[in-house]
């Protein structure tokens, strides 16, 4: 399992303070939480790591955690079939692989202090591959251009470059609650390039707390973020629209709203959760505020004594019933028998036009086809 010490310009928060230099030394002012993904997570790596090391003939004690499940069983076990895909693969143009598991690896040459745990790696003549397992199902995670899987790669690249003459290097995302296998490969001559041109300047400047504040989608586990000035700053800025009606605005307006809508509504969120843990929890009194019940809605006490006293009193049609979800059914099944059984009475409708920014992965359709696909036809 990965150390317990953590790095103040760790692997996993490089895409943040990478964009966002002093977040790194700010965040030390706050205090360190582990919240229930988090810990999800934990487990699930774990699960991994006991289970790769028994594939490959190690020993190994299998871990137990309450997180423990079907479907992360079925989760963990997908990835280690990958990672011996992978390892087969090296074995076609290397008699010698060296697969390592949870290796912690040093880049503090480029970053100050700097360390990380990678999860797996499978060192080969010319080329290195990285696999990071990612059990959250939230964010989307990409290989290509991955700080995080880039610094692991400079710290195994110290260890192994000499012993292997490796000559690139292949970064996979394993994320199986997405259904998101990401692979990008990079020189080694180019990921030295990064390294001693953008890596280590701004790996300086954070380590010290200097340089600007910059606001963007790193901003989300940002422990400091829900009371970030620059942050918040930047969200006010659509103040200067005044709420104005959105025929009033222009394109360019819009667009720029836009562009915000979402990191906003989650800031505004953050603020308000931020606050009332607070005032619960800590006893902060707002001006303006107060703590009061939420509303709730009425539950049976004891639902064997409901059943036993309404069909005493006569009443036997007190029960509904439906199928399982097609995710549940699936798991129950397994894939392949599913898809054998249910595979002709399962459908996937067509989804409804969204308006999305053109990062999104998902291919463009245009307005005049959304709404001819979309109106719904009846004849007199």
């Amino acid at each position: 399992m990965p150390p317990s010490k953590h790095a103040i310009l760790s692997a996993s928060s490089s895409h943040r303070w990478l964009n966002c230099n002093p977040s790194a030394r700010l965040e030390q002012e706050f205090a360190d939480y582990e919240t229930e993904a988090a810990a999800e997570g934990t487990a699930a790596h774990a699960l991994c790591e006991h289970k790769l090391r028994k594939a490959l003939k190690m020993r190994s004690k299998k871990p137990i955690s309450t997180y423990d499940c079907d479907e992360m069983d079925a989760y963990t076990d997908g990835y280690v079939e990958f990672v011996l895909e992978q390892l087969n693969e090296a074995k076609q143009n290397c008699s010698d692989p060296l697969v390592l598991i949870e290796k912690k690896l040093d880049f503090s040459c480029y970053v100050p202090d700097g360390f990380g745990t990678g999860d797996c790696l499978i060192v080969a003549d010319k080329l290195l591959h990285i696999i990071d397992f990612k059990y959250g199902q939230g964010i989307l995670v990409e290989a290509e251009q991955n700080p995080q899987m880039m610094l692991y790669a400079l710290g195994a690249l110290r260890l192994f470059d000499s012993l292997y003459d490796i000559e690139s290097v292949s970064m996979t995302i394993y994320q199986p609650r997405r259904e998101n296998v990401s692979t990008w490969t990079i020189s080694v001559s180019d990921l030295m390039n990064w390294a001693e041109n953008t890596l280590k300047p701004k790996a300086e400047l954070a380590y010290k707390g200097e340089g600007e504040y910059a606001p963007g989608n790193w901003c989300q586990f940002c422990k400091a973020a829900v009371k970030c000035r620059a942050r918040a700053e930047e969200k006010l800025q659509l103040a200067k629209y005044e709420f104005a009606q959105p025929p009033l605005l222009s394109d360019e307006e819009i667009e720029e709203i836009l562009g915000k809508l979402d990191d906003l509504t989650k800031w505004a969120n953050e603020i308000a959760a931020y606050a009332q843990d607070a005032a619960v929890n800590h006893g902060k009194v707002w001006h303006g505020f107060k703590l009061v019940e939420s509303r709730t809605n009425r539950k049976y006490t004891d639902e064997d004594a409901v059943i036993e006293v309404a069909h005493s009193a006569g009443y036997t049609d007190i029960f509904k019933k439906s199928l399982i979800s097609i995710t549940e059914m699936e798991r129950l099944m397994g894939k392949k028998t599913f898809s054998e059984i249910l595979g002709g009475l399962v459908i996937k409708p067509q989804g409804k036009p969204t308006l999305v920014s053109v990062s999104d992965r998902r291919p463009a359709i245009t307005s005049t086809g959304a709404e001819h696909d979309f109106t719904e036809i009846t004849e007199e």
